[in-house]
């Protein structure tokens, strides 16, 4: 049999590594990846988040440590999330000088200085005791306007703790607009806005919902969009840039990067993926199950997101894989 042999032949190009990395279309680096980390007031050791192996609730020293440990990593952010002892219906704890968030944001400020961008998650569900990202109306349902003259209240409560950079993630339709005015009304013009733009009613949220104590009766999709829906994530996240947003966020992160990719066509300012809480669970629980090899399933997630077109990825590998990354 005369088989013609192919001219075009793409295999050269993959033969050595480093012939691989000298044409790679996509490269994640350190300064890419930015950490989310869980504070609880009232602690003095981490506790360990059982449905996330390796992530813990820090304590506010063992939160200073991650955080310098971050910034010798090279990465380029850290996400703060409060986890309070106690909780009210309009969620007082979140603008208190002294709650758990405020003070782990001076904490961190202190830490690491300019080393690494500070980061705040200014929402409301830490704090409630109902578990909802805002102030309940007389029905029960999510008051979208109320809510946003506390979100303004936060901001500047972040903003004079030190906050580099302030990450609505309510889902209130005006949020940005309102977290920019009061920023800006206050002086903190310098104080940049990660918007939650495209956030989904996910079922991948469950271990987060351990990590911050969550007390939410009910489910968010009033408010947090419909899986269904990609157009509506990009209009969510051109909404946001008109409002002042520095940085627009798709979350989750595996299954919506069709919409990912969809935002960073449309919009003119940096993109953010969330890689969370679920999707980093199931990569864990399958390395520990001998199922996958897990460093290259996690290289491989991360420049997955990256493809689709994020310029930022928070994710709770970022110190660990930016030490991959460097070597």
């Amino acid at each position: 049999m005369n088989i013609e042999k192919p001219v075009i032949r793409p295999r050269r190009l993959r033969r050595t590594p480093i012939m691989r990395r000298m044409v790679a279309e996509t490269a994640v680096r350190p300064a890419n990846l930015i950490l989310p980390a869980f504070v609880r007031e009232g602690i003095h050791e981490p506790v360990p988040v059982s449905t996330m192996p390796g992530v813990v609730q820090h304590s506010r020293e063992s939160l200073r440590k991650a955080a310098a440990e971050a910034a010798s990593a090279g990465i380029g952010g850290i996400m703060l999330f409060g986890v309070p002892e106690t909780k009210d219906a309009m969620g007082s704890g979140a603008l208190d000088p002294d709650g758990i968030l405020n003070v782990a944001i001076a904490d961190v400020v202190s830490e690491v200085g300019d080393a690494l961008t500070v980061m705040s998650d200014l929402c409301l569900d830490e704090f409630t005791d109902h578990g909802h990202c805002g102030v309940l109306a007389k029905d029960g349902s999510v008051d979208n306007d109320a809510t946003l003259e506390i979100y303004a209240q936060m901001a500047i409560a972040h903003a004079e703790a030190g906050v580099h950079m302030v990450g609505p993630s309510g889902m209130m339709d005006g949020q940005v607009a309102v977290t920019r005015d009061a920023l800006d009304s206050a002086g903190y013009t310098d104080v940049s806005i990660l918007a939650y733009s495209a956030k989904y009613a996910s079922a991948f949220y469950g271990p987060f919902r351990e990590a911050v104590d969550s007390s939410l009766k009910g489910d968010r999709r009033t408010y947090q969009q419909d899986p269904a829906n990609a157009l509506e994530g990009v209009r969510e996240a051109l909404l946001d840039v008109s409002e002042g947003a520095d940085i627009v966020m798709v979350k989750p992160g595996l299954p919506y990067l069709d919409v990912l990719q969809r935002v960073r066509e449309s919009v003119d300012v940096p993109v953010a993926a969330y890689n969370i809480s679920g999707e980093y669970a199931m990569v864990e629980a399958a390395a520990a199950n001998g199922w996958i090899d897990r460093e290259p399933a996690i290289l491989e997630t991360l420049t997955a997101f990256k493809r689709a077109g994020a310029d930022v990825i928070l994710t709770y590998w970022a110190t660990e894989a930016a030490g991959w990354l460097r070597g």
